[in-house]
């Protein structure tokens, strides 16, 4: 809009259309169209070909469709999408970058985007860890219902730890540590929580705590410390809370089902 206000000014003015073109590198034709107009032709986007996605977009369409009634953080992510047309649809070879563009546009279309924010850190090996409950729905002989799964994240080497519950109780908090440091072969020299009902009894001044009876002989036995976030401060135990979001995202997408709890 602009560019055509001076065109046709610099007409006005007495300049050629040929010296309007050379003057703003255009063609004259764009130059004769400022001057009939001051607002420029409406332009048809063009459509390029996607001979290797379109046999693909329904496809997508219906994966994302399915989904739409799934909880907000088990729904496919682009990622997910391409990993799934690779193993089912690999009659039709395509780039993940296509993929995820195409998911991103359709996300947009449907309502259901979504973004995070990670913030990196550095850690020592064997420095520290986090762990968090967090919920997520599964189908058991056909049934909905929401699991509880506990989780620890190695912040050294992002190395994660899940375990899945019925409820969050606190034997289930106990027992899920112990099948971590058997996972991560020891025992960091920093747990990092939120403030759990499974471990913090009242929250004090600052940063210090009053925790259950269970959790300081547990953490006396381990041999561990206990850091806790501040109230509503999930950012400061990020690295927990973004394994959460990928866990979620890669394996209880679409929402995985089981004829009955196992023994």
């Amino acid at each position: 809009m602009e560019l055509f206000e001076e065109i046709r000014r610099g007409h006005s003015a007495g300049e050629t259309i040929k010296g309007l073109a050379k003057k703003y590198g255009l063609h004259r034709r764009m130059v004769r169209q400022a001057i009939a107009s001051a607002i420029p032709p409406e332009r048809k986007p063009v459509e390029k070909e996607q001979p290797r996605l379109g046999p693909l977009k329904e496809i997508i369409n219906r994966i994302l469709e399915a989904d739409r009634d799934a909880p907000r953080k088990q729904r496919p992510t682009a990622h997910r999408i391409f990993s799934r047309l690779r193993e089912e649809h690999s009659e039709h070879p395509i780039s993940e970058p296509t993929v995820r563009r195409y998911v991103a546009m359709r996300k947009r279309e449907l309502g259901l985007s979504d973004r995070e924010v990670f913030v990196p850190q550095s850690y020592g090996l064997g420095q520290e860890a986090q762990a968090d409950w967090f919920e997520a729905s599964a189908k058991l002989g056909g049934e909905r219902c929401v699991l509880q799964f506990f989780a620890m994240r190695c912040m050294w080497s992002g190395d994660p730890f899940h375990r899945a519950y019925t409820n969050a109780t606190q034997q289930a908090f106990l027992e899920g540590h112990e099948h971590a440091f058997g996972y991560f072969g020891g025992v960091f020299q920093t747990l990092r929580y939120d403030n759990l009902s499974s471990a913090v009894k009242k929250i004090l001044r600052g940063r210090q705590r009053e925790e259950t009876t269970r959790v300081i002989a547990f953490r006396s036995h381990w041999g561990f410390q206990s850091e806790y976030c501040n109230p509503a401060s999930g950012n400061e135990e990020g690295g927990v809370e973004g394994e959460v979001g990928r866990y979620r995202r890669n394996w209880l997408v679409p929402v995985p089902e089981a004829p009955t709890w196992p023994n």
